[in-house]
């Protein structure tokens, strides 16, 4: 199976709730590592109205190919209706890192 790295970008409206998710996307192999990033003020639009959060963003490093059953378990785990999942490629990898999170993902995708 071939390895597309991805970092995938999630918020969440608390520790708990960004905690859970990392557990519940790492108990399935579906990414190498999750950071938890603390202390987010995120600005948007919502339903009509200019809105502010405070939010933690999960960086999951991931793959192309674990993309679709990663974004089904955050939604299925994930308090918002239209929770953020945004997956971005990766310019450049240090050889080394690429090799570690490439051996600690999953060959197959599963929920």
């Amino acid at each position: 199976m071939p390895f597309t790295p991805r970092l995938v970008y999630v918020t969440t409206s608390s520790m708990e709730e960004a905690r859970n998710l990392a557990r519940a996307i790492l108990d399935k192999h579906l990414a190498a590592c999750v950071n938890i990033v603390p202390g987010v003020e995120s600005h948007y639009w919502w339903e009509g109205k200019l809105e502010t959060a405070a939010e933690l963003q999960l960086v999951i490093k991931s793959s192309a190919e674990h993309f679709d059953a990663l974004a089904e378990v955050i939604r299925r785990h994930h308090s918002y209706k239209c929770p953020e999942i945004v997956a971005i490629a990766p310019g450049e990898i240090s050889p080394k890192y690429l090799a570690w999170w490439e051996g600690e993902m999953d060959p197959e995708p599963r929920l």
